[in-house]
C-alpha cells in the first residue's frame, strides 16, 4: 500500500467533506505531541478526533483511499518519524473516570499516567504508572508497561481489563478476555499494527504511600556501587523494585548541586508494603557515601521523582537488551564501555532488575515478552543531534557486543529504540509468539492500513 499522490491540501478538503472531524494539512504536522526532537512527522493530513466514531470515520476514508494511519499519543516517541498517510491525533480523546468501588480507571486515549495518578488518588488507589509519568497511558500499556513498582504488581498489561479500538475495517470494538479474545491477547504487548487504541480500563490498587526515592554516588565509587547492587538485588523480596543508573549529569542550574554535572550512579527502589524499608536498603547506604540520599515514605503520586527521568522534549537516540543476569565480570565490562573514566556519548545507561511479579504470567495471559529475563539494560545517547545517527548507534552496538556474554539477545517492546539494530522490535517476542502476533495483524487489517505507514513506537517508559 502506498499513499496518495494527492496534494496535502486537497486532501483534508476530501477528508471534511467526507465527513471526517477536526482535519489538518500537512503543515500542522509539526503540532504533533513528540518527546523525541530527532523525530519529524510528515503526514499528509492530521486528524484530532474526540470520539472512537470519530477515529473510524478517519479509519474508513484512509482504507478507501489507499492511505496508512498512524495514532500519536503522548510516549516518549517513534523509532522513525510519519511520512504520508493521515496521522491521528489522539489528545482529544484524553479523559480519566475512576471507580473506586471496582478499583479502575477508563482512560482515553491521549491521556498521561500524570492524570490518571491523580485521579486515582483521589480515592486512595494508584494505577501502575511508568517512570516517567508524564507520557501517555496508552502506548505504554500496548508494550507492556515496566514501572517503579513491576516486581510487586508485574507489567501494566497485565491488568488491563478492556480495550477500545478501531480496527482497520473502521469498526470500534470493545475487547477482553471474553469478547475478541485473540485481539485482547494481542493488544497488550503485542504494541503496534493492530488497530487504533480509544480507550483503556485499567486495574487500580489501593496504594496511598510507598518507601520510595534512591541514592546517588559519586562516579568514582562505581564499581563498588554496582557491586554491591548486584549481590543486594539477588537477595530482595518481590516487595522491592530497583534500577541503577549511570548518568553523566549536564551543568543545568535546575539540577541540585551535589550532582550537578558530574558522573554519578543512581540507585532507585521502591518498597511496597510494611517491610523495614531502611534495613532493607542498608547495604546499599553503607557501600559508599551518597551525594545524595533521598529515600523515604513517599506519597505515590510523587511516584516520577524515583527515577526523576527529564520531563522537557530532547533529541534522542536510545536503545534496549535483555541480560540473563549480573555479575562482578558483567560489572567490570560494562564500566569498561560506559564507566567514568570512558569519553562515551552516553547520557544514561540503566540497569533495571526484573523477576517477583514480571516473571509471571497474569490471569488473562498477554503477548508482553521478556519475562523470564533478569535484566533489563537500557541506554540513552547524549543529546546532541550531529551525533545521534552514527555515533551513539556505534557506541551502542559495542556495548551491547561487551555485554553479550549476559545477554538473551532478546528486547522489551517499550524499551527499543532508535540505536537499535533494525530487527531489535521483533526479537520482543518469542518466535511463537512473533507468528501469532503476526496472524492476528493480518486478520484484523489483511490489506496494511496500520502497517502501511506504521513508523514503529517504541520507547514508553
Amino acid at each position: 500500500m502506498t499513499h496518495s499522490p494527492t496534494t496535502t491540501p486537497s486532501l483534508a478538503r476530501r477528508l471534511r467533506e467526507e465527513g471526517v472531524d477536526a482535519v489538518s494539512p500537512q503543515e500542522d504536522g509539526v503540532g504533533l505531541p513528540r518527546f523525541n526532537l530527532a523525530i519529524e512527522h510528515r503526514p499528509d493530513a492530521v486528524v484530532r478526533p474526540a470520539t472512537a466514531e470519530g477515529v473510524a470515520a478517519a479509519v474508513r476514508f484512509a482504507a478507501a483511499h489507499g492511505l496508512g494511519v498512524t495514532a500519536v499519543g503522548r510516549g516518549h516517541g517513534f523509532l522513525r518519524g510519519i511520512r504520508g498517510g493521515i496521522a491521528i491525533d489522539t489528545s482529544r480523546l484524553a479523559g480519566v473516570t475512576v471507580d473506586p468501588s471496582a478499583r479502575t480507571a477508563r482512560v482515553g486515549a491521549g491521556t498521561s499516567w500524570e492524570r490518571v495518578i491523580e485521579a486515582a488518588a483521589a480515592h486512595g488507589l494508584a494505577p501502575l504508572a511508568g517512570s516517567a509519568p508524564h507520557v501517555g497511558v496508552v502506548g505504554y500499556v500496548l508494550g507492556g508497561g515496566l514501572g517503579p513498582v513491576a516486581r510487586t504488581f508485574g507489567f501494566a498489561a497485565d491488568h488491563v481489563r478492556e480495550v477500545t479500538v478501531v480496527t482497520a475495517g473502521g469498526a470500534v470494538l470493545v475487547v477482553d478476555h471474553e469478547t475478541h479474545a485473540d485481539l485482547f491477547w494481542a493488544l497488550r504487548g503485542g504494541k503496534h499494527g493492530l488497530g487504533i487504541v480509544t480507550e483503556v480500563v485499567l486495574d487500580l490498587f489501593a496504594l496511598r504511600v510507598l518507601q520510595g526515592g534512591g541514592f546517588y554516588f559519586d562516579g568514582a565509587d562505581a564499581a563498588a556501587v554496582l557491586n554491591r547492587f548486584v549481590e543486594w538485588s539477588a537477595t530482595v523480596p518481590d516487595s522491592v523494585s530497583t534500577s541503577v543508573a549511570l548518568l553523566r549529569l549536564p551543568p543545568l542550574p535546575e539540577l541540585p548541586a551535589p550532582i550537578r554535572g558530574r558522573f554519578v550512579v543512581h540507585v532507585r527502589v521502591a518498597v511496597v508494603g510494611d517491610e523495614d524499608a531502611d534495613a532493607l536498603v542498608a547495604p546499599l547506604r553503607e557501600v559508599a557515601t551518597p551525594l545524595m540520599d533521598v529515600f523515604g515514605e513517599m506519597p505515590y503520586a510523587a511516584l516520577g521523582m524515583i527515577h526523576a527521568d527529564p520531563v522537557a522534549p530532547m533529541p534522542v537516540a536510545d536503545a534496549g537488551v535483555l541480560l540473563r543476569g549480573l555479575d562482578g565480570d558483567a560489572v567490570r565490562a560494562l564500566l569498561e564501555v560506559a564507566g567514568p573514566d570512558v569519553d562515551a556519548p552516553l547520557a544514561a545507561v540503566e540497569l533495571r532488575l526484573l523477576g517477583g511479579a514480571v516473571a509471571r504470567e497474569p490471569v488473562w495471559p498477554n503477548a508482553v515478552g521478556g519475562r523470564d529475563a533478569g535484566f533489563s539494560l537500557h541506554v540513552v545517547g547524549a543529546p546532541v543531534p550531529e551525533l545521534l545517527d552514527e555515533v551513539v548507534p556505534s557506541v551502542v552496538a559495542a556495548l551491547f557486543e561487551q555485554m553479550a556474554p549476559w545477554s538473551t539477545g532478546t528486547c522489551q517492546a517499550n524499551f527499543v529504540g532508535g540505536a537499535n539494530d533494525a530487527d531489535a522490535l521483533d526479537r520482543s517476542w518469542s518466535p511463537s509468539v512473533a507468528e501469532r502476533l503476526d496472524d492476528i495483524r493480518r486478520r484484523y487489517d489483511p490489506t496494511g492500513v496500520f502497517r502501511a505507514a506504521q513508523p514503529t513506537a517504541g520507547g514508553d517508559r
